[in-house]
């Protein structure tokens, strides 16, 4: 069986399953709503501070990057209930094709929905600000629409990866979602210089009018992308190794 097929068939997947949909559909709707939210109350005040532009303007990623890691986990926990898993691998015998690519089906349209919201992001929030709005041209705006966007992807693809290794979609939200909230603050805290080498928070320097700390913005992006390979890696073990 080709590789095109295959592709197509897991797009179909995705598509008819509504948790996987309306998660992907969040990550724009919620990031917009929130954008709005977060910047026709306080937006203008925080502008006026003189803090870090570029990071104030994406800051509503922070919560898209929640309905990232929802769309990771619900496109990939529909293949273990009910046996599903045995009907794919019936339908594609070849693991490693349908597992690479289902993984490169959540990549595309993570990226496909990620990029609009990183520029509905920055366009809504900078429209509310008046006079302290900064535009395209501002110092790492561009950088950091096309690296949020890439940041999103990189989420998403941890998610799925670890929903590949657990089987279930709730054992990855309930680890992942406090996680990102909470979890690794709280480590970073603790620990140090630590936090920069967690997939959150190293991704998150990423969206800075200038670089900072031990690593660059892409070598920041970098540490994010090696969580999402492991965490990739360890669901094709899961799948290469275990019973559908």
């Amino acid at each position: 069986m080709s590789v095109v097929p295959v592709i197509h068939s897991e797009w179909i997947k995705i598509r008819s399953v509504r948790a996987s949909w309306g998660s992907l559909l969040a990550v724009l709707v919620v990031t917009v709503a929130v954008t709005a939210l977060v910047f026709a109350t306080v937006g203008e005040a925080e502008a006026e501070d003189g803090g870090d532009l570029v990071k104030g303007a994406f800051y509503p990623l922070n919560f898209a990057q929640a309905a990232a890691i929802a769309y990771g986990a619900t496109a990939v926990s529909p293949e273990y209930r009910e046996g599903a898993l045995r009907v794919s691998l019936a339908a594609v015998p070849r693991r490693g094709l349908l597992y690479w690519s289902k993984a490169a089906v959540i990549t595309l349209t993570a990226l496909l929905v990620a990029l609009p919201t990183t520029l509905a992001t920055f366009l809504v929030g900078q429209s509310l600000v008046g006079e302290h709005a900064i535009g395209l041209d501002h110092p790492g705006v561009l950088r950091s629409l096309v690296g949020g966007a890439l940041y999103l992807v990189l989420m998403t693809l941890l998610a799925a990866g670890l929903t590949f290794l657990l089987r279930s979609a709730v054992g990855t939200l309930s680890l992942l979602i406090p996680f990102v909230l909470v979890g690794s603050f709280v480590i970073g805290d603790a620990a140090g210089g630590i936090g920069v080498w967690l997939p959150d928070q190293a991704g998150n320097h990423f969206f800075r009018e200038a670089a900072t700390g031990r690593l660059g913005p892409w070598a920041s992006l970098a540490v994010t992308a090696a969580w999402a390979a492991v965490a990739l890696g360890a669901g094709w073990w899961a799948v290469r190794r275990r019973d559908a």
